[in-house]
């Protein structure tokens, strides 16, 4: 069976990873606007750096939970294309393969001159020279509220091809991840979403299993693991 799981915040929160909602207008009491947009790195390229520097820092203790392990089995088992809306490493650190980081990675650099990228220091400056072009232009390989998402084409061939698709730990409110069951569905693929409560888009999925990730994640995987043997 072909299964694309998009994953979200949730499934990082248990690991001790703050989710982040856009409805209130702040991502760990700083305005998305100011950290998480092109213009906000123009204007105070210094705070962008030091919110990312203290990121990294969390997500380098942060460890993976129930949840991540029993995604990394269920690939053991079938074969999965794991999508991620969430910048940390958790999924590649519990086991999962050729994980793809639709919104970027905070273990990334890229260069805001060239768009040369390389692998980030855990402290990380605007300052700090490009190895490609030198420009002092360094930024998080992040993608920010305006730009495109990564791998789009990659993530909907999946998505078309699935039997399955899964949603664990989304909100549903951040395009185009919130589109991506709907598409599944059109194209004839069975869909569940995993979460605490229900999200903004809990209508577009055939099945909805409540409850914290660690418990549902490998309850259902229990599940599916149990009819391919």
């Amino acid at each position: 069976m072909r299964i694309a799981v998009l994953t979200g915040a949730g499934i990082s929160a248990e690991s001790g990873i703050r989710t982040f909602r856009a409805t209130d207008g702040l991502w760990e009491e700083h305005r998305i606007e100011d950290v998480a947009t092109p213009e906000g790195f123009r204007r105070d390229s210094v705070l962008v750096h030091r919110f990312y520097n203290m990121r990294r820092a969390d997500t380098a203790r942060a460890r993976p939970n129930a949840a991540h392990r029993a995604l990394a089995r269920l690939a053991r088992h079938h074969g999965v294309t794991l999508i991620t809306q969430n910048v940390d490493d958790l999924h590649e650190r519990s086991g999962s393969p050729d994980v793809i980081h639709m919104h970027g990675s905070l273990l990334g650099a890229l260069c805001a001159h060239c768009g040369h990228r390389w692998p980030a220091t855990l402290v990380m400056r605007a300052s700090d020279p490009c190895p490609s072009c030198g420009q002092p232009e360094t930024r998080p390989d992040i993608v920010w509220f305006g730009e495109v998402p990564y791998h789009m084409e990659r993530i909907w061939q999946a998505v078309e091809s699935a039997d399955l698709f899964a949603a664990i730990g989304t909100s549903g409110q951040v395009h185009p991840a919130a589109g991506l069951a709907q598409h599944a569905r059109r194209c004839g693929a069975a869909t569940v979403e995993l979460n605490i409560e229900p999200s903004a888009i809990s209508r577009d999925f055939g099945e909805l299993r409540l409850g914290p990730a660690t418990r549902v994640v490998p309850e259902w995987v229990d599940a599916l693991c149990g009819q391919a043997s």
